[in-house]
């Protein structure tokens, strides 16, 4: 089964801190709701953009999405 990867962009000087932060809300709500997403976690892209994501099947997609409304999204791929 296909996983994307769901993101949510933050830019700015306090970008790294505030995507580190939301990766604490996004690990609660994974566990509040018992899911079974192991794959998250925080990119930095430059100092002025980072994200944070976690990763589900693409059966699993919607409801997340429509709940968390992530900026956007990819395919994911482990490699």
């Amino acid at each position: 089964m296909r996983k994307l990867k769901l993101i949510w962009d933050f830019k700015g000087p306090a970008g790294q801190k505030t995507a580190e932060h939301h990766l604490i809300h996004l690990k609660e709500y994974i566990e509040m709701n018992n899911l079974a997403i192991t794959i998250t976690g925080v990119e930095t892209l430059s100092d002025m953009h980072s994200l944070a994501f976690l990763v589900v099947d693409e059966a699993d997609m919607k409801p997340i999405r429509d709940r968390l409304k992530p900026h956007r999204g990819q395919v994911y791929s482990d490699a």
